[in-house]
């Protein structure tokens, strides 16, 4: 096979030659020191025109949209209106179905985890419920803002009443903010600086961080074979092991014998340091948290009475323990017994302006007040004559409760104000 022109074994083309030699000498005259200059000058005049040019595009530009604001029509201005609202009730439909969906906004978690560390914000908020892991460290969890919202006293059982809906209708019923905040519940109920000084604490202080529930409920059989008596352990599997409410008693039970026996040790040497004083403290959560969960165990049995019994008695041994808010807890099982008169007792004591409220103190003042008056109430009447005194501090009572906590059940929200207006509901 010949060999073609420019393969490297026969004589070079012609014409690659001659391009060579034009490419050769185009370069010797650009390296020459006039066409250096010539070069600069027509880059400066490049420069001076582009300098001189753009203000006065700038100018042209600000009269084309000076008169095209001028030939606007309003049906121009209309349209704009309504597809500018059209998409924002598209972003808000989005927005309701994420949050209730997830629990949280697309738009504050996308601004949060995207376009905060783009513009050189610091990422403290929580991470997804995916990306969690177990073994965080103390240093994240310290960065994480404060969460500024009350405790919900009524909070269900997780094993015996979560897990349930769960498995009932396959929704998750907690979101993962819900269950950080009852992790740092326990995590502050439940534990002190003394775990290290006895195993089964120190393993349940363990058990507390941990996201997995299996992973908790393995921890606090851990526990168990360290020390029979340990009563954080039998209350996490009271919370998570038990599926039913039974169950779950019967847990707390066992929990409640050993913290007793716990609470008096702790009595009886807590003088000694301000270790024991803070065990005396961790120990004293522990008690009235399981004599506050048998009472509700109580109340979901049937046994209401009991249960109202039980909670008076935890009331007046530990009155200056609020955290746990088991005035609360007395108010639903008051209400279930339909003894409106220990209601209004309760309210006079802990509905006051210094004790900070709730949406069930609020909602049940609101009750209590339309109750009153919606027997002897008339629309016809209130029309004509006015709203008395009575009916104006129902109705206040009712706008106070919505717009402490509108977050309430339909029925509820709506049921109050039926029941100024129709007595026989």
């Amino acid at each position: 096979m010949a060999d073609g022109c420019g393969s490297g074994r026969g004589p070079p083309c012609p014409g690659a030659g001659a391009a060579l030699r034009r490419w050769e000498q185009l370069r010797r005259r650009a390296a020459a020191p006039w066409a250096r200059g010539l070069l600069a000058a027509v880059a400066g005049l490049g420069l001076f025109y582009a300098v001189l040019r753009v203000p006065l595009r700038l100018r042209d530009g600000l009269a084309a949209v000076t008169v095209f604001l001028s030939a606007l029509t309003p049906k121009f201005y209309f349209a704009l209106t309504v597809t500018s609202s059209f998409i924002s009730g598209l972003i808000f439909v989005f927005e309701w179905w994420h949050f209730r969906k997830y629990g949280t906004s697309f738009i504050e978690q996308v601004s949060v985890s995207h376009l905060r560390p783009l513009i050189g914000g610091v990422e403290n908020s929580p991470p997804a419920p995916a990306a969690f892991s177990a073994g965080e460290n103390e240093a994240n969890r310290q960065n994480m803002p404060e969460c500024k919202m009350w405790r919900n006293p009524l909070n269900l059982f997780r094993g015996a009443e979560y897990s349930r809906y769960m498995w009932v209708t396959g929704k998750e019923p907690l979101t993962y903010y819900d269950m950080n905040l009852s992790a740092q519940d326990h995590q502050n109920f439940f534990t002190c600086d003394t775990d290290s000084l006895r195993p089964s604490d120190t393993v349940m202080q363990k058990a507390w961080r941990e996201r997995n529930p299996q992973a908790r409920i393995k921890a606090a059989y851990q526990a168990l074979e360290l020390n029979n008596d340990c009563a954080t352990a039998y209350v996490l599997l009271a919370e998570e092991e038990a599926t039913t409410i039974v169950d779950a008693e019967r847990y707390f039970k066992q929990a409640l014998k050993a913290g007793e026996m716990i609470y008096r040790k702790s009595q009886n040497c807590h003088s000694q340091s301000p270790q024991h004083e803070a065990q005396l403290r961790r120990d004293t959560n522990v008690l009235v948290y399981v004599k506050r969960r048998l009472a509700m165990c109580a109340r979901k049995l049937g046994r209401i009475r009991e249960s109202v019994k039980m909670m008076r008695d935890l009331m007046k041994e530990f009155p200056l323990l609020s955290m746990l808010n088991i005035h609360e807890n007395l108010l639903e099982a008051l209400l279930e017994l339909q003894a409106y008169a220990d209601v209004q007792a309760v309210l006079a004591k802990y509905d006051d302006i210094s004790l900070p409220k709730s949406a069930a103190i609020c909602y049940t003042a609101a009750l209590l007040k339309a109750r009153a008056v919606s027997e002897r109430f008339s629309p016809e009447t209130a029309f004509k004559r006015g709203l008395s005194t009575a009916e104006i501090n129902a109705v206040e009572a009712i706008h106070r409760a919505v717009e402490f906590n509108p977050h309430v059940p339909k029925d509820i929200a709506e049921g109050i104000p039926q029941l100024v207006t129709n007595p026989k509901l």
